[in-house]
């Protein structure tokens, strides 16, 4: 069990350690998160990533696509179930 969360821990953090190809404003949408893109330095603790996904998804249709809100939706459930089994007791 501990592996897996590891694994998946891993691979999230290598999802946001990719560099980044140009600077964001805060208009547009947050490219990091929706498609790991424009993710210079930023490496997050996954309940700063957990917030950072619930504010995005608030923006609504308004900054992103419908396609584009059910990514970030799909990431933000994983990110809280990776959170849910790292707060399980170990086995």
């Amino acid at each position: 069990m501990k592996k897996i969360a590891i694994s998946l821990i891993a691979g999230l953090l290598l999802t946001t350690a990719i560099p980044a190809m140009a600077e964001m404003t805060k208009e547009e949408k947050d490219q990091c998160l929706l498609a790991s893109k424009n993710c210079a330095n930023e490496v997050d603790s996954l309940q700063q990533r957990i917030r950072k996904l619930n504010k995005e998804i608030k923006k609504g249709t308004k900054v992103y696509s419908a396609e584009e809100l059910k990514k970030l939706e799909l990431k933000l459930k994983e990110a809280d179930e990776i959170l849910k089994n790292l707060e399980k007791p170990g086995k």
